[in-house]
C-alpha cells in the first residue's frame, strides 16, 4: 500500500484558498479582543509581526515543497532531512497541533452560531457541554464527512467559502474607512502595552497555521513547482495584509472598549458601523450583524475544513513512512482519500473539542506548529548544506542562509511567550513522540535521513561523538547491516566474501571497519592530524571492491582508538550492526587469549549477532551444522540457509543424542522449522566432539552455535576448551546471538556463570554440549 499515489485534483486557486481559508478564521474573528485588551492599537502590530515570522518559514517551505512535492508537507521534509526521530516529533506535533487548531476553529464556530441561535448548555452526567462545544461538535462531524468524500470536493468548497469571506471583510473595511478616525489610534494606549507585543504575538500566531498546510497536499496540486510557492507565499502576504488593514480600520472606527475582551467584537462593530446608514428610514445595523455573523461562521468553518484536510494527509504520510502503522495508508476505493487517517484525525478533534477551552486549544495549536516551523527551517539548511542527490527545487530561498536561520530562531523563541502550562503540555507531546519513535517506529522505519547519511559518509573526518550521536538514534528497520572488522589483509577477502553473501541475501549493507590502534601516549586528535588512518585505506578499498562484486551496498570506516578488540563492540553499536563477522586467529584484533575483565564483560553483552570465522580457506560448498536447538543454533541455521542460497551449498545437520529415534524426530522437525528441509540429516550417539570431528571430515565449513555461556566470551579469555574446533581441517564459524547481561547477573551471577562455563554443567542434561570439561561433557550437554 505504500506506493499508492493521491490524484492531482487541486488547482492553483484551490491551493491558495486552502492557505487563506485556514488562516482567516477564528484568529481574526475571535482573537482581536484578546490582542486589543493587552496591546490596544498595537494589536495590528502583533498580527503583522506574526505574518513576518510566518513569511520566513513560508519561503523555506516553498523551496522544500518544490523539491519534494509529497503528501505530508513539513513532516515529510523534516523526516527526510533530519531523520525519523525528528520526523516522529514533527509528524506528531503537526498532526496533533492541527487537531487542536481544528477543535479551536470549531469552538469559534460554536460561539458564532450560539450568538445567532442561543443554544443552551447540555449536561451529560457529571460533564456539562457549553453551547459552543455542542455546536462545534456538530460542525466537526460535518466537515470530517466532507473531507471523507474527496479532495476535489474539499478544494471546491474552500474556494467558495474564501471568496465569500473576502467579500464580506472587504465590505466591512470599506464601511469602516468612511467612519474611521485614525487620530484615535495614538490615544488610549494601555500602559506597558509595548512589552506585551511579543506575548500577544504568541497567542495570535494560531492565525497563521494555514500556509504550510498547503505543502501537506502538495502531492495533489497540479504543477506544484509553479503553483505551490505562489500559494504558500501568496497566502501569507494576502492574509497579513488583510489582518493589518482590517484591525487598523476596526480600531479607528469603533471605540477600543467595544473590541477589548469581546469574542464577537467584529459583529458588534458591524452593527455600530452599518447602523450609521439607513434605507427608507430603516437602519442597516441588522445588515452588518447578519453579514459579519455569517462571515464569522464562514471563517471558522473554512479554517476547520482546511485543517482537517491537511491533518489527515500528515497522518497519511506518517503511515507511508511507517512512523505509524502503514494500514492508515489505505485509500478508499470510491472516493480516493485516506479515509482511515481522516477518521482518526476526526476522533482527536472531537476529544480535544470536548476536553478543552478556547484559549487552551488555540495556544496548544500555536506551540506545536512553532516547533514544526523551527525544525522545517533547520531541514532546509541541512538539505542545502549536504546537497543530496536529486535535490533540485524549482524555487530557491533568497538571502540564504539568513532566511532559514532567522525563521528557526524566531519560531523557537516565540514559544517562550506562550502560557507555561501550554508549553509543558506541548513538551509532553514532544516527549511522547520521541518515546513513540524508540518503542514503536524505530524498528519499522527504513530511511535514516539525509543528515545521518551525510554524517556516516564522513565518519573518518567528524568527531566520533557526532557519529555515535547520529547512529544511536538511527532506525533499526533500516537495511540489514553486516559489520566486518578488518585487521589482516590475508583474511580480508574471505571475511568480506562471507559478509557480502549474508548482506546480499538480506538485501543489506556491508560495513567494513578498520580499528587503527593508537598508543595511549598519543591523543586521537593528534593521530588524526598525522594521518594515522591512511594505512587502513588500502585495506578498506580492497574490501569495498570485493564486496561490490556481490552488488551489495558498502560503507567503509576507519576508527582511531586506544583500544583494539574492545572497539569492535563499540563500532557495532556506532554503525548499527545487525550482525558482525570477525576473524579468529592468534593476532585477530589484538586480543589473543587476553583475560581482561573489561573485554570479558563486553563479550558477555553482545550488541548484535556475532559470527567468528576461523579461516582455513573459504569454501561453503559443504556445510556442517551440529545442533541441539536453542537460539544460537537458530542463528547457525539462518547463516547456513543464506550460504546455501548464495552458493548452492550442500548442508548437513548433525544431532548427537542417546535416543537415536527421538533424535531423528527432533532433527527432522528442527530442520523444517528453520527452512532446511532439504538438508542431509545425521543423528548419532556417543561423544559429541568425536561425532562432530568425524562428520566434519567431509565438510568444508563447520558452523557451530554458542552455548548459553558464550563461545565468544570463552574465546576472548583464551579458555575455549572445545578441542574439536582446533582438530578439524575445515574452516569454522562460531555463531552467537545478541544478548545482554542483566543487573542481577552482573552483580551476583558472574561467579556462578564462570563456574558453569568451566564445567559445562547445565540444567538440561539431554542436549549435547560444544564446550566444557571433557569428563563432564560425556554426561552433561547444553544447547548451542
Amino acid at each position: 500500500m505504500s506506493d499508492e499515489e493521491l490524484a492531482k485534483d487541486l488547482g492553483p486557486l484551490a491551493a491558495l484558498t486552502i492557505g487563506i481559508g485556514t488562516m482567516i478564521g477564528a484568529g481574526i474573528f475571535v482573537l482581536p479582543g484578546t490582542a486589543v485588551a493587552d496591546t490596544g492599537p498595537f494589536a495590528a502590530v502583533t498580527f503583522v509581526l506574526g505574518g513576518v515570522i510566518a513569511l520566513f518559514t513560508a519561503l523555506s517551505a516553498s523551496e522544500l515543497g518544490t523539491a519534494m512535492p509529497k503528501s505530508g508537507g513539513a513532516y515529510f521534509y523534516i523526516n527526510h532531512a533530519l531523520g525519523p526521530l525528528f520526523g516522529s516529533i514533527s509528524g506528531w506535533a503537526n498532526w496533533i497541533g492541527l487537531a487542536f487548531a481544528s477543535a479551536f476553529y470549531m469552538y469559534g464556530l460554536g460561539e458564532y452560531v450560539n450568538t445567532l441561535a442561543g443554544v443552551p448548555a447540555v449536561a451529560l452526567g457529571p460533564v456539562t457541554l457549553e453551547a459552543a462545544q455542542l455546536i462545534g461538535l456538530v460542525g466537526a462531524l460535518l466537515f470530517i464527512g466532507i473531507n471523507y468524500f474527496g479532495a476535489k470536493e474539499t478544494g471546491g468548497l474552500q474556494i467558495v467559502i474564501v471568496l465569500l469571506l473576502m467579500g464580506i471583510l472587504a465590505l466591512f473595511t470599506l464601511v469602516g474607512l468612511f467612519n474611521a478616525d485614525f487620530a484615535t489610534l495614538t490615544s488610549g494606549v494601555p500602559p506597558g502595552s509595548t512589552g506585551e507585543i511579543l506575548p500577544v504575538t504568541g497567542i495570535i500566531f494560531v492565525s497563521y497555521l494555514g500556509f504550510v498546510q498547503i505543502t501537506s497536499v502538495a502531492e495533489e496540486i497540479k504543477e506544484p513547482g509553479k503553483n505551490l510557492p505562489r500559494a504558500v507565499i501568496g497566502s501569507v502576504l494576502i492574509v497579513t495584509s488583510v489582518y493589518a488593514l482590517f484591525l487598523v480600520v476596526l480600531l479607528a472606527s469603533v471605540p477600543t472598549e467595544l473590541v477589548a475582551n469581546n469574542e464577537t467584537a467584529v459583529v458588534d462593530a458591524a452593527v455600530l458601523l452599518f447602523g450609521e446608514y439607513s434605507i427608507a428610514g430603516v437602519g442597516l445595523g441588522f445588515v452588518g450583524w447578519i453579514l459579519l455573523l455569517f462571515g464569522g461562521l464562514l471563517a471558522t468553518a473554512s479554517s476547520a475544513n482546511a485543517s482537517i484536510l491537511s491533518s489527515s494527509r500528515i497522518n497519511f504520510a506518517m503511515g507511508r513512512e511507517k512512523i505509524v502503522t502503514p494500514a492508515l495508508n489505505e485509500i478508499h476505493p470510491q472516493f480516493g482519500t485516506p479515509y482511515k487517517s481522516i477518521a482518526i484525525t476526526g476522533g482527536l478533534i472531537v476529544v480535544f473539542l470536548l476536553a478543552g477551552n478556547l484559549e487552551l486549544l488555540s495556544t496548544a495549536g500555536s506551540v506545536l506548529h512553532l516547533i514544526v516551523y523551527g525544525l522545517l527551517n533547520v531541514a532546509l539548511i541541512v538539505m542545502r548544506e549536504t546537497e543530496p542527490e536529486g535535490y533540485d527545487p524549482d524555487f530557491e530561498v533568497p538571502l540564504y542562509p539568513m532566511v532559514p536561520i532567522v525563521g528557526a530562531i524566531t519560531s523557537f523563541a516565540l514559544i517562550a511567550y506562550i502560557e507555561p502550562f501550554v508549553i509543558q503540555l506541548s513538551v509532553a507531546f514532544v516527549v511522547f513522540a520521541g518515546i513513540w519513535y524508540f518503542l514503536y517506529a524505530r524498528s519499522r522505519v527504513e530511511n535514516r535521513g539525509v543528515l545521518a547519511n551525510w554524517v556516516l559518509d564522513r565518519s573518518e573526518e567528524l568527531p566520533q561523538s557526532a557519529v555515535s550521536a547520529v547512529t544511536s538514534v538511527q532506525p533499526e528497520g533500516d537495511d540489514y547491516r553486516v559489520m566486518v572488522p578488518l585487521a589482516n589483509p590475508a583474511t580480508e577477502k574471505h571475511l568480506i566474501t562471507l559478509a557480502s553473501a549474508i548482506a546480499n541475501q538480506r538485501n543489506g549493507t556491508v560495513v567494513a571497519v578498520n580499528v587503527a590502534n593508537v598508543p595511549d601516549q598519543t591523543s586521537l586528535e593528534a593521530a588524526r592530524d598525522r594521518g594515522a588512518h591512511d594505512a587502513a585505506r588500502d585495506l578498506l578499498e580492497r574490501a569495498q571492491n570485493d564486496a561490490e562484486t556481490f552488488g551489495v551496498d558498502v560503507e567503509t570506516h576507519v576508527v582511531l582508538s586506544h583500544r583494539a578488540f574492545e572497539e569492535v563492540f563499540a563500532a557495532a553499536n556506532t554503525y548499527g550492526a545487525d550482525i558482525t563477522v570477525m576473524g579468529w586467529g592468534p593476532d585477530s584484533h589484538g586480543a589473543p587469549g587476553r583475560a581482561e575483565s573489561a573485554i570479558d564483560e563486553l563479550a558477555q553483552s553482545l550488541p548484535c549477532d556475532f559470527l567468528v570465522f576461523r579461516d582455513r580457506g573459504f569454501d561453503p560448498s559443504r556445510i556442517l551444522v551440529p545442533t541441539a536447538g536453542g537460539p544460537d543454533s537458530d542463528l547457525s541455521a539462518a547463516v547456513a540457509r543464506m550460504l546455501e542460497a548464495e552458493f548452492d551449498a550442500r548442508v548437513t545437520l548433525l544431532h548427537v543424542a542417546d535416543d537415536v529415534d527421538a533424535g531423528r524426530t527432533f532433527l527432522s522437525e528442527w530442520a523444517a522449522e528453520h527452512g532446511l528441509s532439504d538438508a542431509e540429516l545425521r543423528v548419532e550417539s556417543g561423544d559429541v566432539e568425536e561425532r562432530i570431528e568425524r562428520a566434519a571430515e567431509d565438510a568444508t565449513l563447520l558452523i557451530i552455535g554458542a552455548t548459553e555461556k558464550g563461545l565468544l566470551s570463552r574465546l576472548v579469555r583464551g579458555s575455549l576448551v572445545l578441542e574439536v574446533l582446533n582438530r578439524v581441517d575445515c574452516s569454522v564459524l562460531l555463531a552467537e546471538k545478541k544478548h545482554d547481561r542483566g543487573l542481577l547477573d552482573r552483580f551476583i551471577g558472574s561467579r556462578e556463570r564462570d563456574a558453569h562455563s568451566e564445567t559445562g554443567v547445565t540444567t538440561n542434561p539431554s542436549t549435547p554440549t560444544v564446550e566444557g570439561d571433557s569428563e563432564e561433557r560425556n554426561r552433561s550437554q547444553s544447547e548451542r
